[in-house]
């Protein structure tokens, strides 16, 4: 099962380091120290993830558009003989991906795997909060 870093945990989450470490203090994450440095496990990571997330404010500021790659953790995957079901948290934003069931189990995709997101779209909505 894949672990993160600290530092790597926090950037996945949109928070700091310090959130992190005192979300272990309080049981909210399970940190495991031995041996090196403090990790924390990928399915743990991505269920957190999931209970954290909020979509941002519709009267926040917008800045930039979205890239069309996004990094998150997979939260979770659903196969059948044919196809399979990946969600992945990137940040606030759940991403579905539907694909074959062979290339899942090729990319070796479960809960708490690190994977990014490539979307590629024909249509492409921008939205900004109306100016006064």
């Amino acid at each position: 099962m894949p672990q993160y870093r600290i530092s790597e945990a926090a950037s996945l989450l949109g928070v700091s380091d310090d959130t992190v470490r005192r979300w272990i203090d309080a049981g909210r994450l399970t940190a495991v120290t031995d041996p090196g440095p403090a990790v924390v496990d990928g399915a743990e990571l991505a269920a957190l993830a999931q209970e954290v997330a909020t979509a941002p404010s519709l009267g926040a500021p917008v800045s930039e558009s979205a890239r069309n790659r996004f990094t998150g953790l997979v939260t979770r995957v659903v196969k059948d003989t044919v196809m399979a079901q990946v969600d992945l948290q990137c940040g606030p934003f759940r991403v579905v991906s539907l694909m074959s069931a062979e290339a899942a189990e090729d990319l070796r995709l479960e809960p708490g795997v690190l994977a990014v997101a490539s979307v590629k779209s024909t249509t492409v909505v921008i939205e900004t909060p109306e100016r006064r």
